[in-house]
């Protein structure tokens, strides 16, 4: 059993990705972006492929208002925020899932790595259900 101070090997389960966007991309744009999140997060925290719970939303812009936090950052139409909601991960599992997404992202979406804003939630073993109204962590189904 994991306790909730260890940091859990990056070969665990699933995070919950969540994506929001500013509405008027193309479905195609909206799939890349998926799978460009997916990937990274399937590299850097060595989880399943088959593991894939992502929610996207769009906006409208005025539902959207993500500035530079003082750093000088410049941000366009195309930024793009996510949430991935996990048990804990690795300070490097984390770094590079942020290498690894601005990288999949301006590769396959041409989305700047500026206009990338990414928060990581973490939270334990008995905050998760996949369904059947049962904690799955809890229960051992899933290790």
């Amino acid at each position: 059993m994991v306790l909730s101070h260890d940091v859990i090997d990056e070969g665990d389960a699933m995070p919950l990705v969540n994506i929001d966007v500013l509405r008027g991309r193309s479905e195609d744009q909206l799939k890349t972006i998926i799978q460009a999140a997916h990937d990274a997060m399937v590299e850097a925290f060595d989880v399943p492929d088959r593991d894939r719970y992502v929610v996207l939303t769009q906006h409208e812009p005025f539902e959207l208002s993500i500035q530079d936090t003082g750093l000088g950052i410049e941000r366009t139409d195309d930024v793009v925020v996510f949430r991935y909601t996990s048990r804990q991960r690795s300070q490097a599992g984390k770094v590079r899932l942020y290498e690894l997404l601005t990288a999949n992202l301006k590769e396959r979406a041409g989305i700047e790595p500026s206009d990338v804003v990414v928060s990581i939630v973490e939270n334990g073993d008995a905050d998760w259900s996949f369904g059947n109204g049962e904690a799955q962590f809890l229960t051992g189904a899933l290790d």
